[in-house]
C-alpha cells in the first residue's frame, strides 16, 4: 500500500474506470471507512499533507451528506444492502463521524474543515466525486458543477455588528467536538390524537387565570438531602433552594424559577447547573448583574471559570465554563453563542422576553431552539420573581424558552400529559387539570412567608405631598390641558353619533367611547404635541424631587442607610444636587455607566459607611441587586406596573436583611399620581391568582397608562355634566370593562 498522504493511494487501483467493476449500490460506508483508515494513519504519524486534508474534506463532506439522505429517508434511487436498515447504517456513520473528529483533535488545521461553512476545494470535490463513484453511486448535477463561492447566498438576517471574539476561534479549534451536531438532540414529537383538533394554548393560559384554589403553582420537590455535595464549603443554602438543586439533580431540566423576589434564584440556577452537568452554560442577564452574576458564580461553583461579555466581546475568555452576557449586546453575539456547544442556558430576569416582538426576546428564543436542537436535554431556567406583569399571556414567550410550547400548540411532554388527562377544554376539570400538568413541567414559585419566615416583615407607606409654588401650579394646570383635549374629543366624537347609537350609563358618560377617546390619546401621545400621560408623570416626578430627596436624607439621618429609586435622570440630578447641598454621602447606581463603576458604588454603599444614600435608576438598578444593608427605601417615582415596584423593594427586602423593610412612596395628593398609585396596587392581584393562588377579586387586564386615562376623562366628564337631585356615588376607578379593548383605533 502506498505511504498516506499520496494521491491515488488506497483501494483506488491503477486501471482504467471503464474497465473497474462498479461496487453494489450501499457499499459508500466500506469507501468511507478506508479512507478514515488512511487519513487516522497519517495523522498518527504527523503526515497530515494537503493531500490529507482534501481527502479530510471529502469524507466529511460524504458524511454529511449521507446522514441527511438517510435521516430523510430518500432511498428510492438507493436500495439499502439486504438486511441493512437506516438504523444500522445511521450507527455506522455516527461511529465514523467521531473517528474523524478525534483524527482532527491531533491537527487543529483538519478542524476547520469539519465546519458545514468551510468552502470546499476543487481537488476535494474531485476526490468526492471519485468516491461516489467508486461506491458505485453517481454524483448528482449540483455536484459535477457546483456554483462558484461568489455566487452563494448571503444571511441577510445577520446582524451588521455581528462578533466572533478571537478566543471563541481558539476554543472552536482546540476542540473539535463542539462542532455542531444536530443529532444530538431529536424533537419530542407527540401526535395527538384526541386532542389533535382543540386550540389549546388559549385555555392553558386561562387555567392559570382562573386559578384561586389555595394551590401554589409549584411543582412537586423531592429530598433535599442528596445535593448536599454540591454546596461550597463554608456556604449554606435553605431548604427551599436545596429542593430546586435536588430535582436537577434527579434529571429535572426545565424551571420556570419565578420564587419571589429576594429567595436566592441565582444561587439555585448556579447549583442547578453543577447538579445536571450542564456546562458550558449560557447566562443572558441585564446589564446591571452582570457583574454580580460572575462573583456569585465564583462563590457557589468556584470550581467553574466564568467570563462576562462586554461589547465585543475580545476580552472573554473562549474556554470559561460560564459565559454571561446582557440583553443589550446579545444580538451581536447571537451566532457563535448558536454554536458554542452549550448544554444549558439561563435566563435571568425572564419578564425581559415577555415582548416576543422585540428583537432581545427573538434572540433568546433563537438560542434556546439552537441549544435544544443540539443537545440532549439541556439545562433550561427562566428566573423571574414577577413573571406576570400586565397579562396572563407574559408567560407566553417564557414557556416558548423552556420549549412547553411553540406559536400554536404544546410540545413534548407537555402535550403527552394533556393528552393523559382524558378530559378536553369543553369539560369542566380541565382547567384544573391543564394548569397542574404546566406546573409540572416546572414551575416552581415560593414566598416568603412560607420559606423564609425570619425575614423581617415588609410594608408600603404612601406620603402624600402637596405640590406648591410654581412646580405646583404648572402640574395642575398641564392636568387640566390633557383632560380638556379628552373632553373635547369625546365631545366631538358623541356628537357625531346619532343618538340611537349612543348608550350612555346610568351617570350620563358612554364609557365605551370614554375608553376609546382614552384609547387614542395614549396611541397617539408620542406623536401629539402638548402634554401626555408620559410627560405628565415625569413633571410631576421632578416637582417631587427635592421633597423626596429630603426626606431620604432625614432617614439617613436617623435610620441608616436608605435607597432612594426614581425613574428619570434629572429627577435623580436634582436629587443628588440636594443631598450634595445637605452634605450627606451618596452612591450613584444608572443605567448609563459601565459595569466596573456600577459595581463600584453598589459596593461603596454596601460598605462604607459614609455613604448613606443609593440613588438608584428604576429600571437599571431594581433587579438583580443585594442592597440588604438599608431597610428604608424611598420611590420617588411610580413605575408603571406593581412588578416593577417589588422588583425594586426586594433590593432589600431578601435573604440576609435582618430588619423589617419600609418602603416609602412618595404621592403627589390630587393629582394623576395618586390614580396611578391606586391603580397599580389593583394589578397585584394578578400574580397572587395566577401563581400562588390566591382567591382575588378580578381586576381591569387593561394597561396602567390607559386605565389612569379613562379615569381622568370620567372625572372630567361628571364635573361638567349638570347637577342632579341625587347624583350617583361612583368610584372613579372603577370603570366598565365588559367591552372589547380588541380595538385600538377610534372608531363610531
Amino acid at each position: 500500500m502506498a505511504q498516506p498522504g499520496q494521491r491515488g493511494t488506497g483501494r483506488r487501483r491503477p486501471v482504467a474506470r471503464n474497465q473497474r467493476r462498479p461496487r453494489p449500490a450501499g457499499d459508500l460506508l466500506t469507501v468511507l471507512a478506508a479512507a478514515m483508515r488512511e487519513i487516522e494513519t497519517a495523522a498518527q504519524r504527523g503526515r497530515v499533507t494537503p493531500a490529507v486534508r482534501t481527502k479530510f474534506q471529502a469524507v466529511a463532506a460524504l458524511l454529511r451528506e449521507e446522514r441527511a439522505r438517510l435521516r430523510a429517508g430518500s432511498d428510492k434511487d438507493r436500495p439499502d444492502k439486504p438486511g441493512a436498515r437506516p438504523s444500522e447504517q445511521l450507527k455506522r456513520l455516527d461511529g465514523l463521524a467521531t473517528t474523524l473528529a478525534r483524527i482532527a483533535v491531533q491537527d487543529a488545521g483538519l478542524l476547520a474543515l469539519l465546519s458545514e461553512d468551510a468552502p470546499p476545494s476543487d481537488s476535494a470535490r474531485a476526490l468526492k466525486r471519485e468516491m461516489q463513484k467508486e461506491a458505485g453511486l453517481e454524483p448528482g448535477p449540483e455536484e459535477i458543477a457546483p456554483p462558484r463561492a461568489a455566487a452563494a447566498p448571503s444571511a441577510p438576517a445577520a446582524p451588521v455588528n455581528k462578533v466572533v471574539p478571537r478566543s471563541v476561534v481558539s476554543r472552536q479549534l482546540a476542540n473539535p467536538f463542539l462542532a455542531p451536531d444536530f443529532s444530538a438532540a431529536q424533537p419530542v414529537t407527540t401526535p395527538a390524537h384526541r386532542l389533535a383538533g382543540w386550540e389549546l394554548l388559549g385555555p392553558l393560559f386561562s387555567s392559570f387565570e382562573r386559578a384561586g384554589d389555595g394551590v401554589p403553582a409549584c411543582m412537586t420537590l423531592p429530598d433535599p438531602n442528596a445535593p448536599g455535595r454540591l454546596i461550597p464549603m463554608g456556604s449554606e443554602l435553605m431548604l427551599h433552594q436545596r429542593q430546586l438543586v435536588a430535582a436537577a439533580a434527579a434529571g429535572h431540566r426545565t424551571f420556570l424559577l419565578a420564587d419571589e423576589p429576594g429567595l436566592g434564584k441565582t444561587a439555585q440556577a448556579l447549583l442547578a447547573a453543577e447538579a445536571a452537568g450542564a456546562f458550558p452554560l449560557l447566562v443572558v442577564v441585564p446589564n446591571v448583574v452582570k457583574t454580580n452574576w460572575a462573583r456569585e458564580a465564583a462563590r457557589w461553583t468556584p470550581n467553574r471559570s466564568a467570563t462576562v461579555i462586554h461589547g465585543d466581546g475580545n476580552a472573554i475568555n473562549g474556554f470559561a465554563d460560564i459565559v454571561i452576557v446582557n440583553y443589550e449586546v446579545l444580538d451581536r453575539h447571537v451566532g457563535w453563542l448558536g454554536e458554542f456547544g452549550f448544554r444549558g442556558m439561563v435566563v435571568d430576569e425572564a419578564h425581559f422576553i415577555k415582548n416576543k416582538t422585540s428583537q432581545r426576546s427573538q434572540n433568546v428564543l433563537h438560542l434556546s431552539e439552537r441549544l435544544r436542537a443540539r443537545t440532549a436535554q439541556p439545562l433550561l431556567m427562566a428566573l423571574t420573581g414577577t413573571p406576570l406583569i400586565n397579562d396572563i399571556d407574559d408567560f407566553r414567550a417564557i414557556w416558548q424558552f423552556l420549549g412547553w410550547i411553540d406559536d400554536k400548540k404544546p410540545l413534548g411532554r407537555l402535550m403527552e400529559s394533556l393528552e393523559q388527562t382524558g378530559l378536553s377544554p369543553a369539560d369542566f376539570g380541565f382547567y384544573s387539570a391543564a394548569r397542574q400538568s404546566v406546573i409540572d413541567r416546572g414551575i416552581v414559585r415560593r414566598r416568603k412567608i412560607d420559606v423564609a419566615a425570619d425575614i423581617p416583615a415588609r410594608r408600603i407607606a404612601d406620603l402624600p405631598v402637596e405640590l406648591e409654588g410654581a412646580a405646583g401650579r404648572s402640574v395642575r394646570a398641564a392636568e387640566r390641558d390633557l383632560a380638556q383635549r379628552m373632553v373635547t374629543q369625546y365631545e366631538t366624537a358623541l356628537a357625531s353619533r346619532s343618538v340611537t347609537t349612543s348608550v350612555p350609563g346610568s351617570d350620563g358618560i358612554d364609557h365605551d367611547l370614554v375608553r376609546r377617546v382614552a384609547r387614542s390619546e395614549l396611541k397617539d401621545s408620542a406623536a401629539k404635541t402638548g402634554e401626555n400621560v408620559f410627560s405628565m408623570m415625569r413633571r410631576i416626578g421632578q416637582a417631587k424631587a427635592d421633597l423626596a430627596a429630603d426626606y431620604a436624607a432625614q432617614l439617613a439621618r436617623s435610620a441608616g442607610k436608605v435607597v432612594f429609586f426614581a425613574k428619570h435622570v434629572d429627577v435623580m440630578d436634582a436629587a443628588e444636587a440636594l443631598l450634595t447641598r445637605q452634605g450627606v454621602g451618596f452612591s450613584s447606581i444608572r443605567g448609563d455607566q459601565t459595569p466596573s463603576v456600577r459595581q463600584r458604588n453598589i459596593d461603596a454603599f454596601v460598605n462604607d459607611p459614609e455613604v448613606a444614600v443609593a440613588v438608584c435608576s428604576l429600571t437599571a438598578a431594581g433587579v438583580g441587586l443585594n442592597l440588604q444593608v438599608a431597610s428604608n427605601i424611598v420611590l420617588a417615582e411610580l413605575s408603571w406596573t406593581d412588578a416593577e415596584q417589588t422588583q425594586a423593594i426586594d433590593r432589600s427586602h431578601r435573604i440576609g436583611q435582618t430588619e423589617p423593610v419600609t418602603a416609602w412612596r412618595v404621592i403627589a395628593a390630587q393629582t394623576i399620581d395618586a390614580r396611578i398609585a391606586a391603580l397599580i396596587d389593583s394589578k397585584a392581584g394578578l400574580a397572587a391568582r395566577a401563581l400562588d393562588g390566591a382567591e382575588v377579586t378580578d381586576e381591569e387586564s387593561g394597561d396602567v397608562q390607559l386605565e389612569a386615562l379613562v379615569a381622568l376623562l370620567t372625572d372630567a366628564l361628571r364635573e361638567a355634566a349638570p347637577v342632579v337631585a341625587e347624583p350617583l356615588e361612583i368610584d372613579p376607578l372603577v370603570v366598565d370593562t365588559s367591552e372589547s379593548d380588541a380595538d385600538s383605533d377610534l372608531v363610531f
